[in-house]
């Protein structure tokens, strides 16, 4: 279908005003969490030329992701409210042409963006996220995330267990490690002790290591140095942050995240949710076009002013809504993917039931 004058308009637009609120946004949240941490970075004697040219044109990418959605919404709330205050979109239904006929702008809109938002946040957003991570770690201890970095045990595969008393994230270094190694009916076949366990070359290098076998109720014990292994266990495995998903692109995330599936863990609630999300949120800039095109479409006693207090009530419910359900899936209380998914879902059958009843 060829897209009309009415289309174009829409479309242009909307894209326009919604530049002009990521600018303002981004601005907005900069010069916020600068206000807030300008104490941190003092106290830490951080380099503020290093702080304004490479922390926050970092911070510039993870910021649009984050603030997408409500500035498309409001865009679009503010397009649709103008046309129908000014009765475009009367006179377009006078003339024949459904209401639901409008939304081809906005899915439009929405596809692309979203399409954008999920390129940046899979694959743009992780490499400036490293940046901004390393920053965070250095200068701002409030926004640092706990480390799990001892009494660590991984499953290699279904046959052998990885122990590490100690993991050193900086030299890539495990401390006082074992790695079992059991036959299919559980009994323990074999035992490999080493007091460092470094990772060089794509291998871990033990520098000193005494392998135990057990055979009918036997041992045999030889020392070996140097020794080196190919384990599944990665050094990324070793030691976990709550924020690491955050700095990881799509295909590293999926490995990541079938690592830790692998070994085993209880505890991979937010990994998983940090994972998922990275489909599911870009989705968020489609739905909220759909929402846009009913409820703003109508005009409204107070005009523009009570669209956009209506959008903005909309949006913080439908950002609040992902935040209260993310928790439940951090404890596995929800799976996961539900969590994440549950609030996307429920918004999108809302928007789509609206534009049924919305008047042709």
């Amino acid at each position: 279908m060829a897209l009309t004058t009415m289309d174009r308009h829409i479309i242009t637009r909307t894209l326009l005003a919604y530049t002009f609120l990521i600018v303002v946004l981004v601005i907005f949240f900069i010069l916020i969490h600068y206000l807030e941490h300008i104490d941190d970075f003092l106290d830490r004697n951080a380099s503020m030329r290093k702080i304004y040219l490479i922390y926050y044109p970092s911070f510039i990418p993870d910021i649009i992701l984050r603030v997408s959605p409500l500035a498309l919404f409001l865009a679009a709330i503010f397009t649709t409210s103008r046309l129908a205050q000014s009765l475009q979109v009367i006179a377009l239904q006078t003339s024949g042409v459904a209401l639901q006929r409008l939304v081809i702008p906005y899915v439009i809109v929405g596809i692309f963006v979203s399409a954008v938002m999920f390129f940046a946040g899979g694959w743009v957003v992780p490499r400036t996220n490293q940046t901004v991570l390393t920053y965070d770690q250095l200068y701002i201890h409030s926004r640092a995330q706990h480390l799990y970095v001892s009494e660590i045990h991984r499953r290699n595969d279904p046959t052998s267990v990885v122990t590490v008393g100690y993991f050193d994230r900086r030299t890539e270094t495990a401390h006082r490690v074992q790695l079992q190694r059991f036959n299919p009916d559980g009994t323990l076949l074999e035992r490999v002790d080493g007091q460092q366990m470094v990772w060089q070359d794509s291998l871990w290098h033990f520098t000193y290591a005494t392998i135990r076998t057990f055979d009918s109720g036997y041992e045999e014990r030889r020392i070996v140095a140097p020794l080196d292994t190919a384990l599944q266990v990665l050094p990324r495995d070793l030691a976990r942050t709550e924020r690491d998903i955050e700095s990881m692109t799509i295909p590293v995330a999926a490995g990541y995240v079938d690592a830790l599936r692998r070994s085993g863990l209880a505890d991979t609630g937010p990994d998983m949710v940090g994972y998922y999300s990275k489909y599911a949120y870009p989705l968020a800039n489609l739905i909220v076009m759909l929402i846009a095109l009913p409820l703003a479409c109508r005009r409204r006693r107070g005009g523009q002013t009570v669209q956009i207090g209506i959008g903005l009530l909309v949006a913080f419910v439908y950002l609040a809504t992902q935040k209260l359900t993310e928790p439940f899936g951090y404890t596995e209380d929800l799976s996961p993917l539900l969590a994440v998914v549950l609030p996307h879902a429920a918004f999108l059958i809302g928007a789509l039931v609206a534009l049924v009843m919305a008047r042709k």
